[in-house]
């Protein structure tokens, strides 16, 4: 499977709406931004947010940390059915079991039925509809959804922040959609080898053995005169190691300094003579 750029990730991910309903704090729509930003999604929608100002708030800002672009595109509306009318499935986050309402699923499936519903629907949009911070969402507003999603956290203490479960949410999204479209999910390095990863040639690690053998020495750990089967058993350990480059210098640096100290010891202390 082939790995797509990211300017062709981007209209799918613009199909994605997150939905705070009713934010009280600046503070968490700051860091909702933030989170949304940080899986690659941009649309935040306020609905009847406390303060009509709330995205321009010093706390909101501080806790964007750089989102302000999320920021400034948010949108406010004055009802949820307004922030759901462009939305074609929406999923309702929500800690509390409802008996009533739409059917249920944990996160990780909804984002897989988003990923879905984004790829077979043209023109589809998905959301994900988050409460208040103290109340979480009423049974209409859950019924204006098409499912109700749960993140499965501690059943004892299952209390997440607005912001940390929007996080959750747009990060199993993210996840969804990379792996549907066959994108890469750790950091590109656009082919650059990193020499200091390559594995060390036999040539240096055999250097290391004998700087190591000559520090373990100066340290009195190992004595040449009866090494007995500590030599062969530190080869192996390093060898089956499969060390690379900068661990090999990394370790010659902790010999070289082991070498030292011993040195500026021995000056200070001489050892008696029999």
């Amino acid at each position: 499977m082939t790995s797509l750029p990211r300017s062709e990730l981007a209209p799918t991910f613009e199909r994605v709406r997150f939905i705070m309903v009713h934010p009280s704090h600046p503070g968490n729509v700051g860091a909702a931004a933030r989170a949304i930003k940080t899986m690659g999604f941009g649309d935040l929608c306020l609905v009847a947010p406390h303060f009509d100002d709330m995205t321009q708030r010093h706390e909101a800002v501080a806790m964007a940390s750089g989102a302000t672009d999320v920021l400034a595109g948010a949108s406010t509306v004055p009802t949820l059915a307004d922030a759901l009318a462009p939305v074609t499935l929406a999923f309702a986050l929500t800690a509390r079991p409802r008996f009533l309402g739409p059917p249920a699923c944990d996160i990780r499936v909804a984002a897989d039925l988003a990923r879905g519903h984004l790829a077979n629907v043209p023109g589809g949009t998905v959301a994900i509809v988050l409460g208040t911070e103290r109340a979480g969402l009423t049974n209409d507003d859950i019924g204006l959804c098409q499912r109700v999603c749960h993140i499965p956290a501690n059943p004892e203490y299952s209390s997440l922040n607005v912001a940390q479960a929007l996080q959750l949410a747009a990060w199993e999204l993210r996840y969804a959609l990379l792996a549907q479209a066959g994108a890469p999910t750790l950091p590109v390095t656009d082919g650059r080898p990193d020499p200091g990863s390559a594995p060390a040639s036999g040539e240096r690690v055999q250097a290391l053995m004998t700087h190591w053998e000559e520090a373990l020495t100066w340290v009195k750990f190992l004595d040449p005169a009866h090494p007995k089967k500590l030599v062969p058993r530190m080869r192996h350990l390093l060898a089956r190691n499969a060390l690379s480059n900068d661990e090999v210098d990394m370790l010659r640096g902790v010999c070289t300094a082991m070498i030292k100290a011993a040195r500026i010891a021995y000056a200070e202390n001489p050892p008696r003579l029999p």
